[in-house]
């Protein structure tokens, strides 16, 4: 790693200065001064000199390096490290600047830290990226003083690397850890108990205290003289897939990021859970056309598969074309499976534009709609109005707001199961319908 040295006088040398001017000043009315502030400008000069030759006789005085991830987590808080380490014979005063990828618009990040001789600090910050993409850091600039602090030294480590920042795995890895330890619902999941079995049958067994009666088989009794029961598992290799809209409607931004992110975020977590509950994933995302398709798959590369897709997803602005989607996957997707659709309807006549495709899917998947609650309505209508243009504000989102609750009706007349949320509980609730699902035996 190679370190650039460069030579700065502090502000502190300049206060001092300036006190000297002064008293230059006054020992002109005074003459008796004139000879103290001689003494106190030879003084000044030497501990300038000293401050620079100490600084600069040790040649590698100070050691530093960042420890950034390979990858960064969209969406989440993401630690970044910096190590230093004191070699000169001294204490030193030091500021660490990182320069930090422009995205992210810091321009404050500054750690003033002393340092004894021979110690080394760890440094850490968090940054939370709220864009795919990659991302530039640049050096990691030292500013080094002694203890006379007349001088600075900077080193200026070339660290320069470019970080790609992915979805959310982050988030994924936190479902899925809760999800293998059964603890899901620490998260807002809730615990549904399963309504029945499946009508997967495994094997044939022994009647044991508290099996289902209406499981006995009749046969396998008389043929063994005792109690036999037929044994279901759980249906498996279900196909789970997670349609992106990443069209026009899915730039509005909630907190920083766009609602096209929110559901990739959760694409990904989802995908996860269902692997882990033994089905298989699919992705497909499109807008007037369908520009990606991953068959729904569970082996080990496949969530890797899915990462990079989703990774390189960027909406281009135009409206989404539901037709050829519902072409496609009727195309392509012969077994029934569960399509979580990601999309925003604003407007009734906005989804009855689309409920000829959506109900043409939904005959042969178990199709669920996703949409997005706009949070800014709801503090229009929650604030008071005070005059008469705040009352025409507040209808008119109180008139979308109704919109959304009637698009949920609209889609249930027609046996569309819909999901109604908030960006930041999007995954939670996901994962709530599709565990309800599993439950109920839908899928």
């Amino acid at each position: 790693m190679r370190i650039i040295k460069s030579f700065y006088v502090s502000a502190k040398f300049f206060i001092v200065l300036i006190a000297e001017i002064i008293l230059f000043v006054l020992s002109y009315f005074l003459p008796p001064l004139q000879l103290f502030s001689n003494i106190i400008l030879i003084a000044i000069v030497f501990l300038l000199i000293s401050d620079a030759v100490i600084l600069f006789t040790i040649k590698k005085g100070i050691n530093a390096y960042r420890d950034a991830p390979n990858r960064l987590s969209n969406g989440d808080e993401n630690e970044i490290k910096i190590f230093l380490e004191n070699r000169f014979p001294f204490k030193i005063q030091c500021e660490i600047i990182d320069e930090i990828p422009f995205e992210f618009q810091k321009r404050d990040l500054l750690f003033n830290v002393s340092i004894e001789s021979g110690q080394e600090k760890i440094f850490s910050y968090n940054l939370r990226p709220v864009k795919r993409g990659d991302y530039n850091f640049g050096k990691t600039n030292i500013y080094a003083a002694s203890p006379i602090g007349f001088v600075k030294r900077r080193f200026s480590f070339e660290g320069e690397k470019i970080v790609p920042v992915y979805p959310s795995f982050i988030q994924m890895k936190k479902y899925e850890l809760m999800a293998i330890s059964d603890r899901l619902t620490e998260a807002g999941i809730k615990r549904i108990r399963r309504i029945g079995h499946s009508m997967e049958f495994e094997h044939i067994k022994e009647y044991v205290r508290g099996d289902d009666y209406r499981t006995i088989n009749w046969k396998a009794t008389a043929r063994k003289a005792n109690l036999m029961v037929n044994h279901f598992e759980d249906e498996k290799s279900q196909q789970v897939y997670s349609i992106i809209d990443i069209g026009r409607v899915m730039k509005m931004p909630f907190c920083g990021m766009s609602l096209l992110d929110y559901a990739i975020n959760t694409s990904l977590v989802i995908s996860s859970i269902a692997m882990h509950k033994h089905d298989k994933a699919g992705v497909i995302t499109f807008s007037n056309e369908v520009s990606s398709l991953i068959p729904a798959d569970r082996q080990s590369r496949h969530m890797q598969k899915i990462q990079e897709v989703l990774y390189n997803q960027k909406t281009d602005y135009l409206e989404s074309d539901f037709e050829i989607l519902s072409s496609t996957i009727l195309h392509k997707i012969s077994h029934r499976s569960l399509i979580l659709l990601y999309t925003n309807f604003e407007t009734l006549n906005a989804l009855q534009r689309q409920l000829a495709y959506l109900r043409r899917l939904a005959r042969s998947h178990l199709v669920i709609i996703i949409f997005f609650i706009n949070t800014e309505l709801f503090k229009l209508i929650d604030k008071p109005a005070k005059n008469t243009e705040e009352i025409y504000h507040k209808t008119i989102a109180e008139k979308f707001a109704f919109e959304k609750r009637l698009i949920v009706k609209e889609l249930a007349q027609y046996s569309i199961q819909s999901i109604l949320t908030t960006p930041q509980n999007l995954s939670i609730n996901t994962i709530n319908k599709y565990l309800e699902l599993k439950a109920r035996g839908l899928i």
